[in-house]
């Protein structure tokens, strides 16, 4: 019998836990926490539930990992002339996952959602601020800031009013990147000298162009499209 080398094996595994990953974002994005049923996730993902149960030991435990999946997803944007512009780019290149990305959605679904009382939605949150603050304090270094802006307040507004700008959207059907490009807009004069503010990229696509640079509603059109892999056990 031949048997199968470790590396493949290895591989393998990998492939079915983010199917069951990606499945798990579709079904927890439409149903939230409490109504999801692994059986389900386990349809999409094309899997057995002992596959499932190989790699997550309970529903919280796969809502857990999907959550953690926001503060994995840093993506690598292109260096701006202005850290705060890299600042703006942080949400706005979110905001371009959102769009594409089920996966991040689910994430973001959970981290607002209030069922399962066991999971983590502290550390997103941290995450993100902590993501923000080095950049503003860079910024603070360049002379980008207002005089007494600390570069913590900002950081933790933005956060903040994105999750609610987040909820309002999914609420309301608007445009989550219209919202979080208004937002910028109206924000970041409060926060960056003016000679900066004039400069800043703040209008909706700005993900995209964070991302691929001017062609980048090109580029995510052969790039941003996802997917559940075909079965495959561990």
């Amino acid at each position: 019998m031949r048997t199968e080398r470790p590396q493949v094996k290895q591989e393998r595994a990998v492939r079915t836990r983010r199917a069951i990953l990606e499945a798990a974002a579709l079904v927890f994005e439409e149903h939230g926490y409490d109504t999801a049923k692994l059986s389900d996730i386990v349809k999409i993902a094309n899997v057995t539930k002992g596959a499932l149960y190989f790699h997550f030991e309970s529903k919280e435990g796969l809502a857990q990992a999907v959550i953690d999946a926001q503060n994995e997803a840093q993506p690598q944007m292109l260096p701006q002339q202005f850290k705060a512009q890299e600042f703006v780019d942080i949400g706005m290149v979110f905001s371009h996952q959102l769009r594409h990305d089920a996966l991040m959605r689910a994430s973001t679904r959970l981290t607002l959602d209030h069922a399962g009382r066991g999971l983590d939605r502290v550390t997103p949150y941290q995450t993100w601020i902590e993501l923000h603050v080095p950049l503003l304090e860079e910024a603070q270094r360049r002379g980008e800031l207002l005089l007494n802006v600390d570069p913590r307040v900002p950081a933790r507004l933005i956060v903040g009013a994105y999750a609610g700008l987040n909820t309002m959207s999914y609420t309301l059907g608007l445009d989550l990147d219209v919202q979080v490009s208004e937002l910028y807009t109206h924000v970041m004069p409060g926060v960056v000298v003016p000679a900066v503010a004039i400069r800043l990229d703040t209008a909706p696509g700005r993900g995209a162009r964070a991302l691929y640079g001017p062609q980048g509603a090109h580029e995510c059109r052969h790039s941003c499209a996802g997917g559940v892999p075909p079965r495959e056990e561990v």
